[in-house]
């Protein structure tokens, strides 16, 4: 039986010079200024055409933290740490060209090198979960973020972290993705039904831990709102997993099995000691 999956980063679909807008994670709550170094990306799919966006975080004034299907194939990428980054909010707008007075942070997209390759163990092809097999990715800023803006970085975890975390250790979610489903017409699918404002949103979950077959690359979290477990959805790709109540990054947003945003999703694990010493490399570059 074929397995279906949706990575999470958004289309932008242009209409002339405006975008399409969708956003905020599910059953979850404005964070305010709780997690500022969480922000928006927008990439490029070619110089000057907006191509999609993704959740990110920062781990310095100018290395930012994503998912490797976010920066795969993008020739740039602008940041924005605003709370709020819904179009028209600031005077200019800054959604999704950027440019003098929007606020944007712009820099150079890096993809883990063996992000989908064939040397994964999970087989070559497309399948489940070889198609974000090492699902990580990087923004360095041309200009680093002032201090007087942000000046609290979310962290890396140590090498290792996530085997020793119990089954439900508490997760917190924070990214800009879609956050609710509204038919506009009959037969919509659920995935085109999913919007709101692009707002930096906060939700807790818990980790479901256990051995399982992809368990070395990745970590899988309960998105159950019945449960009382937030969500991630599309736009909240790269987006931090944090250790309840730290800015330690445990992954970055993957993936998850079905339109509607339910059930468990995955998320690229950054304690795998390959991947921390990639992230590093660019930590420690002058």
């Amino acid at each position: 039986m074929r397995t279906k999956f949706f990575v999470l980063a958004v289309v932008v679909i242009l209409m002339l010079v405006l975008v399409t807008p969708t956003s905020a994670i599910t059953n979850g709550q404005p964070d305010g200024s709780n997690h500022p170094y969480v922000g928006l990306a927008v990439f490029d799919s070619a110089p000057g055409t907006p191509g999609w966006r993704c959740s990110v975080s920062l781990l310095t004034p100018t290395v930012v933290l994503t998912a490797g299907h976010c920066t795969d194939g993008a020739v740039a990428a602008r940041v924005w740490f605003y709370e709020d980054v819904t179009y028209n909010t600031v005077p200019f707008p800054l959604y999704p060209y950027g440019g003098p007075g929007s606020g944007a942070f712009e820099g150079t997209p890096y993809t883990n090198s063996k992000y989908r390759s064939a040397e994964n163990p999970y087989g070559g092809g497309n399948g489940l979960p070889a198609f974000s097999y090492r699902d990580v990715g990087v923004i360095v800023l041309k200009e680093g973020v002032p201090t007087s803006q942000i000046s609290k970085y979310a962290a890396l975890p140590t090498a290792g972290l996530v085997d020793t975390l119990k089954n439900k250790t508490k997760i917190d979610f924070v990214g800009y993705g879609v956050s609710e489903q509204i038919m506009k017409f009959p037969g919509q699918s659920p995935r085109d039904r999913w919007g709101g404002p692009r707002v930096r949103m906060y939700a807790p979950s818990e980790l479901v831990s256990g051995k399982f077959v992809h368990s070395p690359e990745y970590m899988r979290f309960a998105l159950n709102p019945g449960g009382g477990s937030g969500g991630t959805c599309f736009g909240d790709s790269g987006g931090p997993d944090l250790l309840g109540g730290t800015n330690t990054v445990l992954a970055v947003n993957s993936y998850v099995t079905n339109a509607n945003c339910t059930g468990v999703g995955y998320s690229a694990r950054v304690d795998v000691p390959e991947v921390l010493e990639w992230i590093n490399g660019f930590l420690s570059e002058p």
